[in-house]
């Protein structure tokens, strides 16, 4: 029978090989490296409107940039007729009278609260709760450069929803070394305030109101506020179209690989094995995972992208860290049993994995998948709410580094069992020891490879999940994610599996009984060893027989 191309594949051929996916790997990087960064922020400071009828609850009444009737907080005077009912803070976006790009992607928003000191009015709670009435419209570009009239999107509003609840912490410092404090700005955390999974459209207007009610005791301790910056964090359409190059060309390169794959398997006469099958698992995750659905999102509006983007790559991390604790299990060969290629003998692991996986799209559902229906919606608003998430992300980020370090300790039990078989290998004849020799060292090789795929993924997965907590923008806006970092894991995925799928696929070669040249062939030597009907490679033969004569 035949083994894998990874053992009956000349030297020089592999070497080959190895050096396209090598160069593949860099030119991923180098990608990254002269494209643009990933998303990019704007702060956009709220122009103040005047709205004399307040009570006129219309959604078709909008305030822009250039309302009539303007005033700035700072003079005390335009403010001292009016209540905060009155005034509307007006944000359009995108600013300077730019328009958005589909490429963009998506788009969130983050608030930023100037609140000041004033003589006796010095803040009695540092967590201040606010109730906003937010409310998004969008208009879109006209042919003439003109744009068309406002039109209604979103909104939240606490008396007519669940109540729209932002907690706030502020402090002043209390070694201020000016003898006049009036005037001078506390240190307030950003909240968070929507998130949009698609900009279909090309402008969008955002009217806040600060909600003042002393009966209902609403926002009665907020104190004076000077401005309200909207920070509007966004994909670069640069980086979009780069990262779409990349799924076009990896879609059908790995979806051929695949074929071939599975059409070199059916020429056998024998049943796949579970490492075949996982390999074709594996190239399916990836496939689905590498589809670039992001050109839909230029024809249609599908706010519904950040969640898909999420169960696909939630997918593929499953199958891979699943493939990964099967791929090392089946090279332990600790047991002759045919049980050793079922997942039967895996349940334990991948039921952990399907666990953990499960509880994170729990959490997705939960934040992303209300945004369908409600973008002011955030699981982080409130302290539970931030403390809850804070929870799922390091457990998650614990999980996943547990798996690392159960995943190096299988790697290490696969080196310690084939290094005790390695103490026959001198009673074998010449050309079955080459055999032998030369397999181990690629195997060697390629688990060298998987350990520090698995090292990165998992460094990745960990950074992510720590980068998308929203409780980081109250840290800072600068988002440092580099491109380098996007495409070079993700081209890493690619390149890995595309290696697993060729050298793992069954070679049709048949091994010579002697060497004919000096350059040895590693391919199947035609030997005693009794193998089961479904091993795939003749290292697992000889690691698994008892006795070898």
């Amino acid at each position: 029978m035949p083994g894998t191309v990874l053992e009956n594949l000349s030297g020089r051929k592999l070497s080959v090989l190895v050096t396209v996916l090598l160069l593949s790997q860099l030119a991923c990087f180098l990608v990254g490296l002269i494209s643009p960064s990933p998303a990019s922020s704007q702060p956009i400071l709220a122009t103040v409107c005047v709205d004399k009828n307040p009570s006129a609850d219309s959604m078709d009444r909008w305030f822009a940039r250039t309302c009539p009737h303007r005033i700035e907080l700072s003079n005390v005077a335009a403010t001292e007729q009016l209540k905060s009912n009155n005034l509307v803070f007006a944000m359009e976006m995108p600013q300077h009278m730019n328009d958005f790009s589909r490429w963009q992607q998506n788009l969130a928003g983050v608030l930023q609260f100037d609140v000041v000191y004033t003589e006796g009015g010095k803040l009695i709670n540092t967590m201040i709760e606010l109730t906003l009435d937010a409310r998004l419209a969008y208009s879109d570009k006209l042919a003439d450069g003109g744009q068309t009239p406002w039109t209604y999107y979103k909104h939240s509003k606490a008396k007519r929803y669940v109540a729209f609840l932002i907690y706030m912490d502020c402090h002043f410092d209390e070694h201020h070394n000016m003898k006049d404090k009036v005037g001078y700005p506390y240190s307030c955390t950003m909240v968070p305030l929507f998130e949009l999974g698609s900009l279909y459209h090309d402008y969008y207007l955002l009217n806040l109101r600060i909600i003042y009610d002393e009966r209902l005791n609403l926002n009665t301790h907020l104190g004076k506020v000077d401005d309200i910056y909207l920070h509007i964090i966004h994909m670069n359409g640069g980086f979009t179209k780069v990262w779409v190059s990349m799924k076009t060309v990896f879609f059908p390169l790995i979806i051929g690989v695949m074929i071939w794959f599975w059409n070199r398997v059916h020429l056998l006469a024998r049943t796949p094995a579970l490492l075949e099958y996982m390999l074709i698992y594996l190239g399916s995750a990836l496939v689905f995972l590498n589809f670039p659905v992001e050109y839909f999102t230029l024809f249609f509006d599908m706010p519904y992208m950040l969640l898909l983007t999420d169960i696909r790559q939630g997918v593929f991390y499953a199958m891979l860290l699943s493939f990964w604790l099967v791929f090392t299990g089946e090279h332990m060969l600790i047991q002759e049993s045919g049980d050793r290629n079922s997942l039967k003998k895996y349940w334990k692991h991948l039921s952990s994995i399907v666990i953990g996986c499960v509880s994170l799209l729990v959490f997705d559902l939960c934040e992303r998948g209300i945004h369908l229906v409600n973008p002011f919606h955030s699981i982080w608003v409130t302290p539970i709410g931030t403390n809850l998430a804070l929870t799922f992300v390091i457990c998650a980020g614990l999980s996943v580094g547990v798996y690392f370090i159960f995943l190096c300790y299988m790697i290490w039990r696969v080196f310690k069992n084939i290094s005790v078989k390695k103490s026959i290998l001198p009673s074998m004849t010449q050309a079955r020891r080459l055999h032998y020799e030369g397999i181990m060292y690629r195997f060697t090789f390629l688990m060298a490879a998987t350990l520090v795929c698995a090292g990165i993924t998992v460094v990745s997965f960990i950074f992510n999940q720590y980068t998308q907590g929203e409780h980081k923008w109250d840290d800072s806006m600068d988002i440092e994610w580099t491109s380098v970092i996007h495409t070079g894991v993700y081209g890493m995925w690619n390149v890995y599996i595309c290696a697993l799928l060729m050298l793992y696929a069954p070679s049709h070669k048949q091994w010579p009984s002697e060497p004919l040249s000096e350059e040895v062939e590693f391919s199947r030597l035609s030997s005693d060893t009794t193998a089961t009907p479904n091993e795939i490679s003749s290292l697992t033969s000889f690691v698994a027989k008892a006795n070898i004569e």
